[in-house]
């Protein structure tokens, strides 16, 4: 009878698991965030300070929420005397979170200390879209998908209009997704809880991003669940209250101004065309479609439902600042979406996740070509125009603490001095001086044109400079 034999079984080594290479050196990208936000900041102060220093302002928001800055750093009501002489700004727009700039601008009391903080908000952002997506989907592709974010075109549009208040809100929307994908729920309802301060719509948007903290926590933690649907109550509870409480104790007509531009829409499908515009430059460019696969898309919907739901057309478009606030949701939810289609049954999927990131960094590097940030390959951006210095010594002529009617040219150099008040908007006020610009020739008797705006006063010319105005009362009649 022959031996028996035996085999010994030899150990099974596991063959080594594929990780991003993050993961295999956690040193290596842990500055590059950092080293894209301050390029972001750069480039976003040096084309918003710009056009502050070529006097191209577009609106008078600018103005505004210097005033409002100004009395916070004061430790007034945040007075906006462009909306009517005395007016409290949270009649209008509750945002009380602009008071963190007061400490700045106390040091630094200047419309740029606005721009420049804008500009660094914008920048933070880009560091949570670039980390979440650098730890999804391995150091370049993450780092392709953080550059397109800090190109994309409603952060440009943003940077370009100005100053408005929804600079905080994008980093805390981005910071609050990034700890949702790390699976941080607490950490993602904490980041979303200030946007309540922001402005009084986004209480919507904290209500979504605490639905998908909810959803997104339903198998692993009840308790997370539990919070995260208080949260989403929270959020709309706030806003209810805002807009039916708040707004209106402080809007001196008793209501919220804003509701007719949705009492007076017409159909759902009124400027369908370029809704849907809007809707395909919010989803191709930046994520190829394939944001529509991640629930973080959700996050969009309060904002493009008011906005389409309205009838004033300015918000369906993609111009001034309104589509910032959806840049970070779209960027990580693309993030989100690619680690499940890269493992698609489908190879023509896969190949298309693999070149993704790269390709919407392409598309932003190409799109900037007519974008804001363009100007920083032309010379004229860094350059002061000798009108612009003939038209603020001109402007220098009024004295601080003096009270102003002006149009939008004369508003930024002026707020940070004077009392300030809009064109035909005094309500009683008589102005010691009135500022216009008059560039186009709009105004051909500066001097007759005041005496319509206030048939008891005199004004004289006292300057003018490169298309500007400047007129003095010149009557003894004292000012409300």
């Amino acid at each position: 009878m022959p031996a028996p034999t035996f085999q010994v079984s030899q150990p099974r080594i596991p063959e080594p698991v594929a990780r991003p290479r993050s993961d295999r050196h956690p040193d290596r990208g842990r500055g590059e965030p950092w080293a894209l936000a301050a390029v972001l900041f750069a480039a976003c102060t040096v084309v918003s300070v710009g056009r502050y220093r070529h006097m191209a302002t577009l609106s008078w928001d600018l103005g505004i929420f210097e005033q409002v800055v100004r009395s916070y750093a004061r430790l007034r009501a945040p007075v906006a005397d462009l909306k009517g002489p005395g007016f409290v700004i949270l009649g209008d727009h509750f945002s009380p979170v602009t008071a963190l700039l007061a400490p700045v601008y106390r040091l630094f009391p200047s419309p740029v200390t606005l721009l420049v903080a804008q500009a660094a908000l914008f920048a933070l952002s880009a560091v949570p879209v670039t980390r979440a997506a650098t730890r999804l989907l391995g150091h370049r592709q993450g780092l392709a998908l953080g550059l397109a974010y800090g190109l994309s075109w409603g952060v440009q549009r943003a940077v370009d209009f100005d100053f408005h208040e929804i600079c905080f809100a994008v980093p805390l929307i981005a910071f609050s997704l990034e700890a949702l994908l790390a699976r941080r729920p607490r950490a993602a309802l904490g980041w979303a809880l200030p946007l309540v301060l922001v402005k009084e719509d986004l209480g919507l948007t904290l209500a979504a991003i605490a639905l998908v903290v909810a959803w997104r926590a339903r198998g692993s933690s009840p308790r997370a669940v539990r919070y995260a649907l208080g949260v989403a109550v929270f959020g709309v509870a706030a806003t209810v209250l805002v807009l039916t409480v708040v707004v209106p104790a402080f809007n001196t007509d008793g209501g919220y101004d804003y509701w007719n531009k949705v009492s007076g829409a017409g159909s759902p499908f009124d400027g369908s065309g370029t809704k849907l515009r809007t809707l395909a430059w919010l989803l191709v460019p930046t994520s190829g479609l394939l944001a529509l696969r991640s629930p973080l898309a959700l996050v969009a919907l309060p904002t493009l439902g008011w906005r389409f739901l309205s009838g004033d057309e300015h918000y369906w478009g993609t111009d001034w600042h309104y589509s910032a606030v959806l840049m970070p949701v779209v960027f990580l939810a693309l993030a989100d979406a690619l680690p499940a289609v890269r493992r698609s049954t489908r190879a023509w999927l896969r190949s298309y996740a693999a070149h993704l990131p790269a390709a919407v960094a392409a598309a932003a590097l190409a799109l900037t070509t007519s974008l804001p940030l363009a100007q920083l390959t032309e010379a004229e951006v860094y350059r002061r125009p000798a009108a612009v210095s003939d038209v603020e010594r001109l402007l220098a002529r009024i004295p601080d603490d003096a009270t102003v009617e002006a149009n939008i040219g004369p508003i930024s150099r002026l707020t940070a001095r004077c009392r300030v008040f809009w064109l035909g908007d005094t309500r009683g006020v008589l102005p010691e001086y009135i500022a216009l610009e008059n560039i186009d020739g709009r105004y051909r008797d500066p001097v007759g044109y005041a005496r319509t705006l206030h048939p008891l006063a005199e004004y004289t010319v006292a300057g003018q400079a490169a298309g500007y105005v400047v007129l003095e009362r010149r009557t003894a009649t004292a000012g409300v």
